[in-house]
């Protein structure tokens, strides 16, 4: 069963929405993703007037392919607003600083309703539905509090607590499929950077949180694959099949190369630079 279009475009960004919170709130340093180091707080040279990047549809070409896997799941538009009505940093230099912070904290609310979402719409999960739904409203509820109390927000605790439904449902997802011995030992572990694991059977197996960088997996079989978290910068997925694979974002498959024989699950697209 696909993520609802519905759910899933409430936790896609709407950079049109946004103004352009990555953009300044986020640092990063200059590497082989980021053409120049950034400050926290400081707004990207990219940035427009009008909270829009002026080289958006050329990041990777001018050296800044970081902003092309990254994915705040909505929490931009939602940050802007309605947690500060549309009043933006620009123009309310008060709020500038607060509200960066807020940001990264709803972007990791947002992240945990995405992977709800996608839990309480599969079958195999029928059996905790009823806690599923309970969290997706305890985590829409967090994400509607006022700039002071989401900044006092444990969200390790609540990550731990939603964790524990995300488990539960690649168990469900997972164990219905029998795994391959013989191809599992090639994945024990979460270092495979630069692995060999081209035409591998790695359907059920649980890859999250795995260092996929630079691996080789070429028409590998990852149907029903647990790819919370797992790193595909780099991931060769060149006629690989991600159909029903469990918890894999649109930042990762970006992040990854691949080609039109790759076969992604429905909720995502093919990213331009597959086509060439």
């Amino acid at each position: 069963m696909s993520i609802e279009v519905s759910a899933l475009k409430h936790v896609t960004a709407d950079c049109e929405r946004c103004f352009g919170l990555c953009c300044v709130a986020l640092p990063y340093m200059k590497s082989a993703d980021f053409a120049q180091d950034k400050d926290s707080g400081i707004p990207c040279q990219n940035l427009q007037s009008d909270f829009r990047c002026g080289i958006h549809k050329d990041l990777r070409k001018n050296g800044f392919r970081g902003c092309t896997v990254y994915e705040c799941f909505g929490a931009g538009q939602k940050v802007s607003q309605i947690t500060y009505n549309g009043h933006d940093w620009g123009n309310n230099k008060e709020i500038a600083k607060e509200m960066f912070d807020v940001f990264p904290i709803m972007q990791q609310l947002h992240e945990m309703l995405r992977y709800l979402y996608e839990a309480i719409s599969r079958k195999e999960t029928s059996s905790i539905y009823k806690e599923l739904h309970q969290a997706i409203e305890e985590t829409e509820a967090l994400t509607r509090l006022n700039p002071k109390s989401i900044l006092e927000l444990d969200i390790v605790e609540h990550r731990t607590f939603v964790n524990h439904l995300l488990l539960q449902t690649s168990e469900f997802v997972r164990s219905k499929v029998k795994k391959d011995p013989k191809q599992w030992k090639k994945v024990k572990g979460i270092d495979l950077i630069g692995g060999d694991l081209r035409k591998a059977n790695l359907k059920g197996v649980n890859l999250r949180g795995a260092f996929l960088i630079a691996c080789d997996l070429r028409e590998a079989d990852l149907r029903y694959t647990d790819l919370i978290g797992a790193d595909l910068r780099d991931a060769n997925i060149c006629g690989a099949n991600l159909n029903g694979s469990i918890f894999l974002t649109q930042a990762q498959v970006n992040s990854a190369n691949g080609d039109m024989n790759t076969k992604l699950p429905p909720s995502l697209s093919i990213p331009i630079h597959w086509l060439g």
